[in-house]
């Protein structure tokens, strides 16, 4: 946990108890400091109540004894409409942070790296930690992933934190600096809370907040929102800002499918590492090559880390065999764009798409369409992707997932022979919120590798669960 005694004196309201609400409730209570917690489900606050939590509303404090609001980052603060105690905050003068800005302010003297994009943030994330802790450095993972930022482990100097962050969390910061940014890519995203893309875009640029001569910027620019945001910031002083691009990248890193390429003249091939398939993990690769080469962590150390990286849990997570068939557990896929990365990644898909479906649907992947030999359709989503996919792709309407792998699987088994000994791959990437069905993308996927490992004859693969 974080020793937060460097807010003594401080006062906090806490919105929202889910996993980072109550980490920062708990430092504050270990490090002394007045907070009240609240959250909008009763069952939430009953649960901090019972842990001994000071919940009180909100709506009856005097926030001019308060030094700020601690907002859990999935709760609206402007877009699409403020919640009311972001409102009485702001009315009120106070900032409204959230934990990422204590974890700055408890631990000045450690250094930051920051992940944020589109997509890909979790592995790069997860990545760029393995690496660190391979070559033996002293790093925390968390922020967006894993652990609250607050539960993490007090580094003091010399220890790196390597934190994904969401638009969400990069709009609640006053004083937290970057010593490395890393942009991965951006497409139309969150839309309902930033207003449009341009807003998107000025929200995620806030990585970039307060970095200052001696640090790093790593940008991928592979869309043009990308390169707008590398022209922008190319241009600042004493900064080292590295493309990162699967064309070409004269001065910094180029990528491809298992293979990256370093301006320095270093190649690194990883081809045959299981969990990084594909050109979009390629591009969380040579970021993270890029990230840590700045931090001047040996080549042959960085390599070592790329070649062992586990993976993470339902990011393309290889979980089961059955003959030639492998179960793919890509749940976190809740947009095309995830999608897309996993179905450039293979051949011969079993495809399992559904949900609750994101603007546009599916229509933007119909350039993979010729690697996918079957569509098995399940929840809200299913009119929406028959319609996008009739006449283009073959599917079948399953309802629910356990009934679309169990089909996904007998046609898999049953045109083994025809494939003439090529793997075939049952691939759940849904392109879809999961709220429908299930209560997170998390819970939909743990499911499904509980029932690809379920299936006769199935032989585990990865980590267990």
């Amino acid at each position: 946990m974080i020793d937060l005694a460097a807010l003594t004196g401080s006062s906090f309201v806490v919105l929202g108890l889910a996993r980072s609400g109550l980490a920062t409730v708990r430092a504050l209570q270990a490090a002394g400091i007045d907070c009240i917690a609240w959250d909008d489900n009763p069952a939430s606050r009953a649960a901090a109540e019972k842990a001994g939590m000071p919940v009180a509303d909100p709506a009856t404090i005097d926030w001019s004894d308060r030094t700020a609001l601690i907002m859990s980052p999935g709760i609206p603060n402007r877009l699409p409409k403020p919640h009311p105690v972001a409102n009485a905050a702001r009315a009120a003068g106070r900032p409204i942070l959230c934990d990422i800005e204590l974890l700055a302010r408890a631990q000045p003297q450690a250094r930051f790296v920051a992940i944020t994009g589109t997509n890909g943030k979790s592995t790069t994330t997860a990545l760029i930690g393995h690496i660190l802790d391979q070559a033996g450095l002293r790093c925390e993972v968390g922020g967006n992933i894993g652990r609250g930022a607050l539960d993490l482990a007090p580094l003091g100097p010399g220890g790196i934190y390597v934190l994904e962050m969401s638009s969400y969390q990069l709009e609640l910061l006053q004083t937290f600096r970057a010593n490395a940014a890393v942009w991965l890519n951006i497409t139309p995203d969150h839309i309902d809370r930033h207003g449009d893309l341009a807003g998107y875009v000025v929200a995620k640029e806030h990585i970039f907040d307060r970095q200052q001569p001696g640090d790093c910027t790593v940008i991928g620019i592979d869309d043009e929102p990308s390169r707008a945001v590398y022209r922008r910031l190319a241009a600042r002083p004493g900064i080292a800002t590295i493309a990162v691009s699967l064309a070409s990248a004269a001065d910094g890193v180029s990528f491809s499918a298992g293979r990256l390429v370093d301006a320095a003249g270093e190649t690194v091939d990883f081809s045959d590492v299981p969990t990084l398939p594909g050109d979009h993990n390629a591009q969380n690769a040579a970021c993270a090559w890029a990230v840590c080469r700045w931090l001047k962590v040996p080549s042959e150390k960085i390599v070592a880390g790329l070649r062992s990286y586990p993976g993470l849990p339902h990011r393309q997570e290889q979980v089961a065999e059955v003959g030639a068939v492998i179960y793919v557990n890509d749940s976190k896929a809740t947009n095309a764009d995830a999608t897309a990365r996993a179905l450039s990644s293979y051949r011969d898909i079993y495809w399992i798409l559904g949900g609750q479906a994101k603007e546009g649907g599916v229509a933007p992947l119909a350039g993979y369409f010729d690697r996918i030999r079957h569509a098995f359709l399940i929840g809200e989503a299913t009119e929406l992707f028959a319609g996008q996919l009739e006449g283009r792709l073959a599917y079948s309407r399953c309802g629910d997932l356990q009934s679309a792998l169990e089909a996904a699987h007998a046609q898999a088994q049953r045109d083994l022979a025809a494939r003439g000994g090529r793997r075939g791959v049952v691939l759940l990437s849904p392109a879809c919120a999961s709220w429908d069905q299930w209560k997170s993308y998390e819970h939909r996927g743990d499911a499904f590798r509980a029932m690809a490992r379920a299936l006769p004859g199935a032989r585990q693969l990865g980590r267990a669960a």
